[in-house]
């Protein structure tokens, strides 16, 4: 997906991020070994056993092997019960990565790890800000605090914006928990500032932070790489721009609506849709629409399509963040 350069940039990051691990590795057993002395000195007693372990192994000695690997075992549970005594976890030595599918090399079994695909993507899309955004907008910071007891958003089971936002929260969640075996699709209606930009922030969150493939596009600039491709305009990236949207794992549609309208976007967007649909990846749309407004603003296929195969979540009530600036000013 990236030219040479971009490439190599990148794999000089994956070669950082090695050496970072490493050094905190190192970090870890010098502070074991000042703490603890006996375990350096089984650790040392450990790599010789091994060594032998390997000779006779070679030289098919089993009555040998079975001492030794009785002796190994004695060792290694001596070694865990000093690092409890001491404080630490079992593994507290042991290398860890950031990404531990493909132990921060970019590659798992011959292929590009969905980390690296993510850092492409990043690249690509000029979102390297995203991870900023999303240091804010998780669900860990996730609040029904703003949101109204008083007002019924369903007249018929007396549900309050406030407790329908914490059901819809929770649904989010499990969106993004099961989203490896389950996916799916989702559309956030409803008007600005009602939350639909911080949901779809939430799951971007939660599934970036376990590799997961995220594109984030506004509704314009989904269109703009698509018009781009159409044309032959855009760069050499284009291409690669373009079928990432239709090949991750998750595309991320905000403020759809927005965008310009024209016969051509109804197709582009009717195309993408589908396409990603008929191959059970998964779509998020966040649209100031409503349902009516759908159908007036797109034709009826794409309407159809969003109506059949996305869980449609309506976010009701006033601007929220107003409400949040006040409480701001007045702390």
């Amino acid at each position: 997906m990236l030219n040479n350069s971009q490439y190599d940039a990148l794999m000089r990051e994956y070669q950082k991020r090695q050496m970072e691990n490493r050094h905190k590795q190192e970090a870890r057993i010098r502070e074991v070994y000042e703490k603890i002395p006996e375990i350096e000195r089984l650790d040392g007693e450990l790599g010789g056993i091994s060594l032998a372990h390997a000779r006779k192994l070679l030289g098919g000695k089993e009555e040998a092997l079975s001492e030794l690997r009785e002796r190994i075992g004695e060792l290694k549970e001596r070694r865990r019960a000093l690092l409890a005594e001491g404080g630490f976890a079992p593994d507290y030595m042991e290398q860890t990565y950031t990404c531990p599918e493909c132990r921060d090399t970019g590659y798992k079994a011959g292929k590009k790890c969905r980390c690296l695909r993510q850092a492409e993507i990043e690249i690509l899309y000029g979102q390297s800000n995203l991870a900023h955004v999303l240091a804010r907008e998780n669900f860990d910071m996730a609040t029904c605090e703003y949101y109204d007891k008083e007002l019924i958003v369903n007249a018929k089971t007396g549900v309050s914006q406030y407790d329908y936002m914490e059901r819809v929260i929770q649904e989010c969640r499990d969106y993004a928990a099961g989203f490896r075996e389950k996916g799916g699709n989702i559309l956030f209606s409803g008007k600005a500032g009602t939350g639909k930009t911080f949901l779809t922030n939430c799951i971007a969150k939660e599934l970036l932070d376990h590799a997961e493939a995220v594109i984030y596009l506004t509704a314009p600039d989904l269109f703009r790489i698509l018009a781009d491709r159409r044309f032959e305009r855009g760069g050499e990236d284009r291409e690669e721009r373009y079928q990432g949207i239709l090949d991750c794992g998750l595309l991320i549609i905000d403020d759809l609506g927005t965008e310009l309208h024209s016969s051509l976007i109804n197709s582009d967007l009717f195309y993408c849709l589908n396409d990603r649909g008929l191959r059970g990846l998964a779509t998020i749309i966040s649209t100031n629409l409503s349902m009516n407004g759908i159908r007036d603003h797109y034709s009826e296929r794409i309407s159809s399509r969003i109506f059949d195969s996305y869980r449609i979540i309506p976010l009701f009530g006033e601007d929220i963040r107003i409400k949040k600036k006040i409480k701001e000013s007045r702390s």
